[in-house]
Parts: C-alpha cells; sequence; structure tokens
C-alpha cells in the first residue's frame, strides 16, 4: 500500500524534506560529474590517454621473469638462518657471521666488521671487500649484485636498496639495478641509496640522505634528492 500524506500527519512533515534533499543529491552528483569527471576523464579509463583515471591493479602483478638467484632450498635455508642467528643481537662476532654469508656464496675479503641486526637478502649476490665496516641495523636488499670496495663504512640502518617498481604499470612491475660502493665510501647513518647507483671512492653520503644518482669519488652528498655539497679532503697519514 502506498503512502499518502494526509491532512495532520507528522510524518509528512519528515518525508517530503528528506525527498527533496535525496533529488537535490543526485542532481548535484551528475552536475559535478559533467563539470569536472567529462568525456576526457572517461577517455582515459577507455584509452589510457595520459594516465588520468587508470588505476593500479596489484592482482596483475607478475614477477615470474625474476631470478633471485641460488637453489629453493638454498634461499630456505638463508631465510631461516638470517632471521634465528645472523641478524640476532645474541651474536655479536663477526667471524661467524664472514663464514655463513661465505657459506652461502657470498665473497667477503679480509676483517669485515659484521655488527648485530644486518640483513642481506641473498648473499650469493653480494661482494665485499677487505676491512670493509657495517654498522648495527644495515639492510642490503640485493635482489640485484651489490659491490662494497675495500675499506668502504655503513653507518647505522643505512639502506641498499636495489628493487623498485615501474609505478607507470598498472601491473606495478618490479625493477632491480646493481649498486656498487666503491673503495673508502663512506655512508652514513639512516642514509639510502637506490637502485642502478655508483658510490665513487672515498664519496660520503650524509645520514640521511637519498642518493638516486652516482656519486662522484671524493664527493661529499647531502639531501633528499643527495646533491654533492662539497669535496672530501683526506690528511696524510700521522
Amino acid at each position: 500500500m502506498q503512502w499518502r500524506a494526509r491532512p495532520g500527519d507528522r510524518r509528512a512533515d519528515f518525508r517530503l524534506p528528506f525527498c527533496y534533499l535525496k533529488l537535490n543529491m543526485i542532481a548535484n552528483y551528475f552536475t559535478i560529474n559533467a563539470i569536472v569527471g567529462g568525456p576526457a576523464l572517461r577517455a582515459g579509463r577507455r584509452t589510457g590517454g595520459d594516465g588520468i583515471g587508470m588505476r593500479t591493479a596489484l592482482a596483475s602483478y607478475d614477477n615470474s621473469d625474476f631470478d633471485p638467484g641460488g637453489s629453493a632450498w638454498q634461499r630456505a635455508g638463508w631465510y631461516a638462518l638470517n632471521a634465528l642467528v645472523f641478524r640476532a643481537s645474541w651474536l655479536p662476532l663477526s667471524a661467524p657471521k664472514r663464514w655463513l654469508l661465505r657459506s652461502f656464496g657470498a665473497k667477503i675479503g679480509r676483517d669485515v666488521v659484521i655488527k648485530p641486526g644486518v640483513a642481506i637478502k641473498y648473499p650469493w649476490h653480494l661482494e665485499v671487500g677487505d676491512h670493509v665496516w657495517i654498522g648495527e641495523g644495515v639492510w642490503i636488499d640485493n635482489l640485484a649484485p651489490v659491490r662494497i670496495g675495500a675499506n668502504a663504512c655503513l653507518s647505522q640502518a643505512a639502506y641498499l636498496l636495489t628493487g623498485n617498481h615501474d609505478y607507470k604499470d598498472p601491473a606495478f612491475a618490479l625493477i632491480t639495478g646493481q649498486i656498487t660502493i666503491e673503495d673508502g665510501a663512506w655512508i652514513g647513518a639512516r642514509a639510502l641509496i637506490g637502485p642502478g647507483v655508483t658510490v665513487g671512492e672515498h664519496a660520503v653520503l650524509t645520514a640521511g640522505s637519498v642518493l638516486t644518482k652516482n656519486a662522484t669519488p671524493f664527493g661529499i652528498y647531502r639531501g633528499n634528492p643527495a646533491t654533492q655539497v662539497r669535496r672530501r679532503q683526506i690528511r696524510a697519514a700521522a
């Protein structure tokens, strides 16, 4: 049965304004869509256009062509040992960690210092020269090869990031790039180095900086994105 307003019925005082409000909201919706959406937005959704209106679809992400290296058993074994032993605070000694890394295919030089809390994604993608210092909480996220030259220093919580994603691709495709840190370079605490970057010999990346382009030898880099601010001068040995 359809309800009809009758004289003196208080429900009419409520329902009639409510109906007007709903009609007004619907009219406003179509007006705004015509102004800010328009044919260009609808065309962008259909054809791609300039990208406006497109959406990321992570369900379509596919990295099946990415080869992490190592066997399945090797990856599983390192995952467990990395979590239970290598990163553990109860193992402050560097020698057992150097042995573990070499056992999983890393090339590790003499007298490398590895502090507690260091995380390494894949040892078989890692090469470290002699007398390197790797500080607490350093994360070497080496989906691609990482090479660290002799006498380099990675301070606390420095992040070497070899993987990225294509933000223009709806499927968010994986991008990887090798990182090279040459002899004598210093990566400051909580600094980040992006994929495909080379840090020249004896260059310095200051604490908290983000390096996305190559650093020239003996350059001192600061900021986000990091830019060269001065040259490094090393005193003659006493």
